[in-house]
């Protein structure tokens, strides 16, 4: 950085357009290095991913003590004769296929004939599919075998046959001629070759590799990172293997399916079906396209396709939608957008292959953003957890002025979760961001009202839901939850134990048994309203009825009103001397009144005991959690308490 404070400001100025073209560059070179190497990059990329599915059987020959090198070879060497196999099956069938076609022309021809006639009939509708009908009627010349000469001659006569010119290329030498063959047969070998070569390779030196990529890494933690990639070579396997299985089986059924209904082909036609379904959203229709061609052609009606176009209706359904989340969960990690954008970007770099690789491609860059920390950026573009947290979202939508989505979220949530949890974890954490950006500047007055009338709409209707029974434990959540929800549970782990515990009236002391035996005092800042009322809301579905008073309603209560317990929530920052002056006039209206105090902020909790004494409160918390507890605590019959938290327990469960 240069020593001049004017080109020092022009630098930092202009050092986000230098990173934003860096950053092209670098994707522009390694776009071109991908393109120019795919004759390499091709082959390598499928022996990692071979690799991954071969990776369990080589160790479990492994665990049988087979020496690593042969338990190499015998997996190796039977993955490929399989692929082997299946390869001339398809050509097999290809050929069989092909032979064929012609045979399929006349009824084709006949269909085309018959909807030019009934199209005919509609008037406009014969315009508008002309030019299909005139497509296949050409194609299904084409499949016809050509005509006999003497047929020929019998049609046109011997004096009106015209005279015939074929033109032929210049003979080619046996040099160029064996050139031309070899390289269209050497070059699918040196692929194979080469693809063979490296699966050898990587099962025989995964460990080397993988400490390679963790030196390449540069964690400091080995520990953490060797778990780390462990974990994600497991899983990559595991759904890949998956994946194999679900989309043989997939083709296995379709192939049954069309040889029941009489297709033609039915094995190429399955195995076509088991590999194209690699291809995220649009394999199972691409597949389906040529088998509804072929019905359509071999029989004279029109049940053959139906029955077709039946079949793959409700076995990719099956497949995508109940056994796929069975397998390995409802989304492979990867966001639907990705999806899309990951096959265009692999196709176009390496066509067809491309097409096929790119989901498990995509899969194994979102796990290395996933546990790898340079590569953090992958999972952030391409996978489907969000990018922000469950608060940070919360803020988010608070900003854009849409209470209704956050509603919509949070009552999902309520499903699994209790309330203080939710208001703990996501709004109250939500709140304190909002407090720190008006401490700074960043928002107005005007903002700040915005915000918290939005909060205050959100906790409202929250605050309306009934109370659910808790999940039982172990029962797994439903697979149709959003990828957004699902990050919200992991960032906020399980309920604390007081969020089970409901008291009833004939547990409460006698002191707690009145019309609201709790007063939730609020501060009167932008914010402090809303977590005021997230106190009572929170005590009183907890059996603890509370209402929300200012503090000059506090000085102004009703002789005959007199709560048990008085909490002053404070989210602005405001000076101790104040504090304990609001406290001392409330234990002046409301002598013998228990005291809670709660600074709804982040504190050491070594800190929180000296705090407690310099305000001289009863009770100190910093979160809606510790206020549930410290009231229900206090709350309980002294006689009846154990007996009357089981008994809350069990209702609460």
């Amino acid at each position: 950085m240069s020593d001049d404070p004017v080109t020092a400001r022009l630098l930092r100025r202009a050092l986000p357009v230098v990173t934003a073209l860096a950053s092209l560059l670098l994707v522009v070179t390694l776009a071109g290095a991908l393109y120019l190497g795919r004759d390499i990059l091709v082959p390598v990329a499928l022996a990692i991913l071979l690799s991954f599915v071969l990776l369990p059987a080589v160790r479990a020959l492994r665990r049988l003590r087979v020496p690593r090198a042969a338990a190499v070879l015998v997996v190796v060497v039977l993955a490929f004769g399989i692929l082997a196999a299946v390869g001339g099956l398809i050509a097999r069938e290809a050929a069989q296929l092909a032979t064929d076609l012609p045979r399929y022309s006349l009824t084709l021809r006949d269909k085309i004939t018959a909807l030019r006639a009934a199209t005919a009939e509609r008037g406009g509708l014969s315009d508008t599919f002309s030019g299909f009908f005139d497509m296949a009627e050409e194609i299904g010349k084409e499949l016809q075998p050509p005509a006999s000469e003497t047929a020929t001659e019998a049609r046109l006569g011997t004096a009106e046959r015209p005279m015939q010119v074929e033109i032929h290329a210049p003979r080619s030498g046996v040099l160029k001629t064996l050139g031309s063959v070899a390289g269209g047969v050497l070059h699918p070998l040196a692929t194979l070759g080469l693809i063979l070569l490296f699966t050898i390779f990587i099962l025989l030196q995964r460990e080397d590799l993988r400490n390679r990529a963790i030196r390449l890494a540069g964690s400091s933690d080995l520990r953490r990172t060797t778990a780390a990639i462990d974990d994600a070579t497991g899983r990559l396997s595991r759904l890949f293997l998956a994946q194999l299985a679900l989309n043989l089986a997939f083709g296995v059924v379709i192939g049954l399916g069309l040889w029941a209904i009489g297709v033609p082909s039915p094995i190429l036609f399955g195995v076509i079906a088991g590999i194209a379904r690699f291809v995220p959203y649009i394999g199972a229709v691409i597949s389906a396209v040529l088998p509804l061609a072929i019905a359509v052609a071999v029989d004279p009606g029109w049940s053959m396709a139906i029955q077709v176009a039946l079949l793959f209706v409700i076995v990719e359904p099956v497949a995508g939608h109940v056994v796929e989340p069975l397998l390995y969960g409802h989304s492979t990690g990867i966001s639907p957008m990705a999806v899309i954008l990951a096959a265009t970007i692999w196709t176009f770099l390496w066509g067809p292959i491309g097409l096929l690789l790119a989901t498990p491609l995509t899969v194994c860059l979102v796990v290395l953003g996933r546990h790898v920390e340079r590569l953090w950026f992958l999972d952030v573009i391409l996978g489907d957890r969000p990018a922000l947290g469950p608060d940070e979202i919360f803020y988010q939508r608070m900003l854009a002025g849409d209470p209704a989505e956050a509603i919509e979220q949070g009552r999902l949530f309520l499903k699994e979760r209790a309330l203080v949890t939710y208001y703990d974890e996501v709004v109250l954490a939500a709140l304190r961001m909002a407090q720190g950006d008006a401490a700074r500047g960043s928002l107005d007055r005007e903002r700040q009202g915005q915000v918290g009338e939005s909060v205050r709409t959100v906790v409202e209707a929250l605050g309306q839901v009934r109370a659910r029974g808790l999940p039982l434990l172990g029962r797994r959540r439903a697979p149709s939850l959003s990828p957004e929800a699902e990050a919200a549970f992991a960032a906020v782990g399980p309920d604390r134990s007081d969020a089970r515990i409901v008291l009833q009236p004939e547990d409460l002391a006698p002191g707690w048994r009145g019309a609201a035996p709790v007063l939730c005092v609020t501060s009167g800042g932008a914010f402090d309203e809303a977590a005021t009322l997230m106190l009572a809301q929170t005590l009183t579905r907890h059996g603890l009825t509370a209402r929300v008073v200012s503090r000059d309603e506090l000085r102004d209560l009703p002789p005959g009103e007199r709560p048990a317990m008085i909490c002053f929530s404070y989210l602005d920052p405001i000076s101790l001397s104040q504090i304990r002056l609001t406290l001392r006039r409330a234990r002046l209206a409301v002598p013998g009144v228990s005291v809670l105090v709660a600074f709804w902020r982040e504190r050491d909790p070594a800190s929180l005991g000296r705090l407690r004494r310099q305000i001289a409160a009863d009770r100190l918390v910093t979160s809606l959690g510790d206020a549930l507890g410290a009231a229900l605590e206090q709350a309980r019959a002294a006689p009846k308490s154990r007996e009357s938290g089981g008994q809350a327990l069990r209702r609460a469960g």
